[in-house]
């Protein structure tokens, strides 16, 4: 009785154990590769499967998602001889489980390697201006290397960037100093284009100013021409109407030209800045007479004007002023 009870719990257990031997559930994201009698023969993918029990068994347990190494540190020579210091990082992707499994042995730690290597003979063959301001080039120029060496692992290399890139400390004193003679050589030559720019603003300003300036002037000497011109004009149309009123006989025209000339005379003489005394002339009869002629012409002109083109039967010539008796000569007056 005892002994059948535990054959059968033996062979329960017996079962158990076979059964999670040939049962096998691969979960998403992974591959499991099955060895008969140590030699590989298939892959399972993520679901459940069945091994032939006592026969095969579960190899490599492959990760089929993207993953992501670090690159360690390392100290780098440029072209130039300078010594930077360069890590990066690198995302790969197994595509092909057996290959990755049984071709390398530590795929981690071979990329890894591979990737220092390259990085090496990258930047070495760089300068260091070159290894400072073209990174997207060396992270092209490894990603194209890395994924055409890791391609027979059965792995893709889908990204490689550098994390950090450190030049000695005596050259980024150095770089600081050529950035701050850069920025102020900029300044410089930005205030010369603003003075210059200026300056031809200033200049193009005063060409306007003359320019509008030489039109002003041109402008105004054709107006006193203009002036000058029907002044001329004036001068001659009167000039003509005493001419006739003096071949008419008109003595009156005579003393308005003589009045007139006598008149501006004293007038000048009284504006002169020379002149410190004003000499009055003491035979006010004539210039009274001359006056009473200048009332008559002005009286004719206005009733020739009147009359349209009518003509108008000359007057009769004014008589003579009586002579007004001698006087004294005034003393002479000073001009203050």
């Amino acid at each position: 009785m005892d002994f059948s009870v535990l054959f059968f719990v033996a062979l329960v257990v017996l079962a158990f154990v076979l059964l999670f031997s040939v049962v096998k559930i691969v979960p998403q994201g992974r591959e499991f590769t099955v060895e008969r009698f140590g030699k590989y023969t298939r892959t399972l993918t993520p679901g459940i499967s069945i091994l032939t029990p006592f026969v095969e068994r579960i190899g490599r347990r492959m990760n089929m998602m993207e993953q992501v190494l670090d690159v360690p540190t390392q100290e780098v020579i440029t072209k130039d001889n300078a010594m930077v210091k360069v890590d990066g990082i690198v995302f790969i992707q197994v595509m092909d489980a057996a290959r990755a499994a049984y071709r390398v042995d530590d795929l981690p730690y071979a990329i890894a390697q591979l990737c220092m290597t390259n990085l090496r003979t990258v930047v070495g063959s760089m300068e260091l201006d070159e290894v400072l301001s073209q990174r997207d080039a060396i992270n092209t120029r490894l990603l194209h290397v890395i994924d055409a060496a890791t391609e027979p692992w059965g792995v893709k290399a889908n990204r490689i960037e550098i994390k950090d890139l450190s030049p000695p400390a005596d050259i980024t004193n150095a770089m600081a100093r050529q950035m701050k003679a850069e920025r102020e050589r900029r300044a410089v030559i930005t205030e010369a284009d603003g003075e210059k720019q200026a300056a031809i603003a200033r200049a193009e300003g005063a060409k306007q100013s003359a320019i509008l300036e030489a039109e002003g002037r041109k402008e105004a000497a054709f107006r006193d021409a203009e002036a000058r011109e029907r002044e001329a004009e004036a001068e001659a149309r009167a000039t003509a109407m005493v001419s006739e009123a003096i071949a008419r006989g008109d003595v009156n025209a005579i003393n308005y030209f003589v009045a007139q000339k006598y008149v501006e005379a004293f007038a000048e003489l009284a504006r002169s800045p020379q002149q410190k005394t004003v000499i009055v002339p003491s035979e006010m009869g004539a210039l009274v007479g001359t006056i009473a002629g200048i009332g008559q012409l002005v009286g004719l002109a206005q009733d020739q004007q009147g009359s349209g083109s009518r003509p108008t039967p000359p007057r009769p010539p004014a008589p003579p002023a009586p002579p007004a008796p001698p006087r004294a000569p005034r003393p002479s007056v000073p001009r203050t």
